[in-house]
């Protein structure tokens, strides 16, 4: 897991609610001073980072190098250590990356104004397989993503100032959602041919995997996952960023922004889905990751409504959703295994995930709704 490290060294207006947002978010590294730690005294699982060695913190940073390496000849270091480098000339590259052979430092906070991409691709090739961390401090969340995600394998941590509570959540966001959704199976009830709707392609920035796909239905009370276009036919192409999703009324489900919100997720409208904005990307096994979308194409196309059937507890949930009638959509069967629409038959089963029931502007609310 990626480490984030949170500057928490002034006591600025905001930071009983910072603090309190980073507990609730799992976010449990702190940069702390004289000022500041008390804050964390006596918390489980909360690690604290600070420039002073007299403070009782868990990890010391040092910014002198003699003082550093006269603290890495001792054979008793009581403390885990940690150097602080700023990056401003290819020397400084060699320093840390011959400082990250030594196996007692534990990680290196690295700080590029000027030059960042090639120096820290040259530092994440050099430490990726290394004990010492490589720790990126960053500006704001632009720089956190690009140093997380620099040569697909990134820096192992960032050191970064949050702002708001929403920096939380999406910091969050690009570690990984550290949650999975609940699939279930349902079966098909009833196939009924559409002859054109307005049907709506979701492309996103990455490259998906088999298995994965974008979990979408037309009502709130569930949703089925529809396979992304990752398979080679003998007529068209792959398309491993894309999933053909549904019409433009259907529900897909989206990452929660709102800090206040316990749920993990929210739903759209895919008539509402624009580039830029970030979906849900399932596994067959649950597994969730957040996609960026590169575009929408929104077409008129033949389409196919499934009505499924699903139970929970003891009670039937109805499902439904709405593909485009082409042999490339597909489902997802109870087994992982991805199935065209053309081929469902009644009494197939396909896995979907129940939902709230109730929404309002694609949150989950408590309110008797009627949908079918």
């Amino acid at each position: 897991m990626k480490r984030i490290i949170l500057n928490f060294q002034k006591k600025e207006e905001d930071f009983k609610e910072l603090v309190q947002e980073a507990f609730n978010r799992d976010v449990l590294n702190f940069l702390v001073s004289n000022k500041t730690l008390s804050e964390f005294k006596n918390i489980e699982r909360v690690k604290t980072f600070a420039w002073n060695s007299d403070l009782d913190v868990d990890y010391i940073i040092f910014r002198d190098l003699a003082e550093l390496e006269r603290i890495l000849e001792q054979e008793d270091i009581k403390k885990s250590i940690g150097y602080y480098k700023e990056l401003k000339s290819k020397e400084d590259e060699l320093e840390i990356k011959k400082l990250s052979n030594n196996p007692k430092l534990n990680f290196i906070i690295v700080s590029a104004s000027d030059w960042k991409i090639i120096p820290f691709e040259n530092l994440i090739a050099e430490m990726h397989k290394k004990d010492t961390e490589l720790i990126a401090e960053v500006e704001n969340l632009a720089e956190a993503e690009l140093m997380l995600k620099t040569l697909e394998i990134g820096v192992d941590g960032i050191l970064i100032i949050p702002k708001t509570a929403n920096d939380l959540i999406e910091l969050k966001n690009l570690i990984g959602t550290g949650f999975k959704i609940e699939l279930t199976e349902a079966e098909i009830i009833n196939i009924q041919t559409i002859p054109e709707s307005d049907r709506v392609c979701v492309d996103t920035t990455s490259l998906l995997l088999p298995g994965e796909g974008m979990l979408v239905g037309s009502t709130a009370k569930g949703f089925a996952l529809i396979h992304a276009e990752v398979f080679e036919t003998q007529f068209v192409a792959s398309r491993p960023f894309r999933v053909n999703a549904g019409d433009v009324s259907a529900y897909i489900l989206v990452p929660e922004e709102d800090p206040n919100k316990e749920e993990s997720y929210r739903t759209k409208y895919l008539s509402e889905i624009k580039g830029g904005d970030k979906v849900l990307v399932i596994n067959s096994k649950g597994a969730v990751r957040i996609a960026s979308v590169g575009r929408v194409k929104i077409e008129t196309r033949p389409m196919i409504r499934f009505e499924m059937q699903s139970e929970q507890a003891g009670k039937k949930v109805p499902i439904s959703c709405i593909c485009q009638n082409a042999e490339t959509i597909r489902l997802v069967d109870p087994e992982g295994n991805a199935k065209s629409v053309v081929d469902i038959k009644e009494g197939d089963k396909v896995l979907v995930h129940i939902g709230p029931g109730a929404t309002h502007f694609g949150t989950a609310i408590e309110e008797t709704i009627i949908e079918k």
